[in-house]
């Protein structure tokens, strides 16, 4: 299995932190963001590939990092390879959209492996390594959900229901009247077989910006299992959600 980390907005709503610097790549605590994630990959899976999926403007930042990265973990774990697929695009208007990003990096490097896609813009207090054990014990893609029952936040985001099993019976963008009350962050898991039809639903109308829309769509066309989150999930959106998470991660 590969990661690939969608790193190819401009956090607009962070500037002027991000306007000339990814925000996957600000600090919290002793690391970048994107570092926390890889980290507990690298220690806790067998995941050793990753894709870091970005724009024009920031790629020459992620390709430095990547090379100090590598450099910093040279010798513990063997096989680690870090791709840094520039998408070409170099402003918010002209952004491809995470689910085209998706797709342009596994052309772009001929991926034809099962991989677990997550923005690298987001953060856990808990490790994913039950989420890449819960995808191969049920053997279909899968996502990560949790409880959300706030209505006003429901209808911002994918909510999904699903029976006892985790099989996902129902996904919805953005609902109005929301089915369920469980919230889809952007962390997934595709079967190889799976993440090539994304030109299929690209194809059918299945929306290109967020990235939860391939999965809405998957899930319409093939059995999927939902893993309900163990501990919480941070999203740093703006410099408020920012500051808050440099709190609780310090010191961790």
């Amino acid at each position: 299995m590969k990661c690939i980390i969608l790193a190819a907005g401009y956090a607009t709503r962070l500037y002027p932190l991000t306007k000339n610097f990814p925000k996957p790549l600000l600090k919290v605590g002793d690391r970048a963001i994107v570092d926390w994630l890889i980290d507990d990959l690298l220690l806790n899976t067998g995941i050793r590939e990753f894709v870091v999926v970005t724009n024009h403007r920031f790629a020459g930042f992620f390709k430095e990092w990547a090379k100090a990265k590598l450099e910093l973990m040279s010798g513990s774990y063997e096989g680690m390879e870090i791709s840094v697929v520039d998408d070409g695009t170099d402003s918010n208007e002209t952004r491809l959209g995470a689910v085209r990003d998706i797709q342009y990096a596994i052309d772009s490097l001929g991926i034809v492996d099962d991989v677990l896609v997550m923005a690298g813009d987001n953060l856990l207090d808990f490790s994913i390594s039950g989420f890449v054990r819960f995808a191969s014990d049920k053997g279909t893609s899968c996502v990560m959900c949790h409880e959300e029952n706030e209505l006003k936040k429901q209808q911002k985001t994918a909510i999904i229901t699903f029976d006892d099993d985790g099989l996902i019976e129902s996904y919805e963008e953005k609902p109005m009247s929301p089915k369920g009350h469980h919230a889809v962050p952007p962390f997934y898991i595709y079967r190889a077989c799976d993440v090539r039809r994304i030109p299929e639903a690209l194809s059918e109308g299945c929306g290109a910006d967020a990235p939860g829309s391939f999965a809405a769509w998957l899930s319409g066309h093939t059995a999927m299992h939902a893993y309900v989150m163990p501990g919480k999930r941070y999203d740093i959106g703006d410099v408020e959600s920012y500051e808050s998470v440099k709190r609780v991660f310090e010191g961790k």
